[in-house]
């Protein structure tokens, strides 16, 4: 599904981020991308939709060079990316109205093969639909995290992009919107890749673990075991795997 490909890339007059980078991603799985603060994991996540591209090295998705976005791709950022003088449901809507505009050329918005649903199935599907008319300066941060991804699942994306979506949320939301946005993939099987810095997030968020050190620096990748099951933080397993994933994280 995708594969990155001795991928460099640096800033205007920055050192390189990313030098000769290669990772690949098979289809319908989940990664977590774990580092600290500065390592990479939002650039990667902008190289992965085509938002940048590397200087040198290919982004491969479903065969295809990426040379641009893609509108097959979803990406929700922590800003959460929506319109603040539009409704929820307007916001939900928003990619639908695009999509209508340009038609489904595969270029401006993709193309569909199986009707899509209507906003107000999102909102319902989301837990917002009681909120459909407020604006999200009135929303919790969870609602706001709710909006955003109904609007982008509402295209029917075969790739999920989420930079730290659940990191400024309280614990009770987070655990909700992780256990929903897991929900949401099983149902979907969407590609999914979920970039964090909490240890915890990554080892209930992905099948695999891609660990990111200093400039795009790849310090390891691992199965986890203990993907979809019940966070059990005094077993042996997740100790071993919570204590593994800390060491490599100290090689930064």
């Amino acid at each position: 599904m995708v594969k990155l490909e001795k991928v460099t890339f640096s800033h205007p007059g920055g050192k390189p981020i990313f030098d000769q980078f290669d990772w690949e991603i098979g289809r319908a799985q989940s990664w977590a991308v774990l580092g600290p603060s500065g390592c990479g994991k939002t650039t990667l996540l902008c190289l992965l939709s085509g938002l940048i591209l590397p200087q040198s090295g290919t982004v491969i998705i479903d065969g295809q060079v990426l040379t641009r976005p893609r509108p097959q791709t979803g990406l929700i950022l922590q800003d959460y990316g929506l319109l603040p003088w539009a409704t929820v449901v307007q916001n939900v809507d928003l990619g639908r109205q695009v999509r209508d505009f340009y038609g489904p050329d595969g270029k401006h918005a993709p193309f569909i093969t199986t009707p899509s649903q209507p906003a107000d199935f999102w909102l319902r599907r989301l837990g917002i639909a009681d909120v459909a008319s407020q604006y999200p300066g009135q929303l919790s941060g969870g609602q706001r995290q709710r909006t955003a991804i109904a609007r982008t699942l509402a295209l029917q994306p075969d790739l999920l992009l989420m930079d730290e979506p659940f990191s400024s949320l309280d614990p009770v939301t987070r655990n909700d919107l992780q256990a929903l946005t897991l929900q949401l993939w099983r149902e979907a099987r969407f590609t999914f890749v979920v970039v964090t810095h909490a240890i915890e997030e990554a080892l209930k968020m992905g099948q695999s673990i891609m660990i990111l050190g200093s400039a795009g620096r790849q310090l390891g990748q691992l199965a986890n075991p203990l993907f979809g099951e019940p966070v059990d933080r005094d077993s042996l397993t997740y100790r071993q795997l919570f204590d593994e994933l800390q060491l490599r994280l100290g090689a930064v």
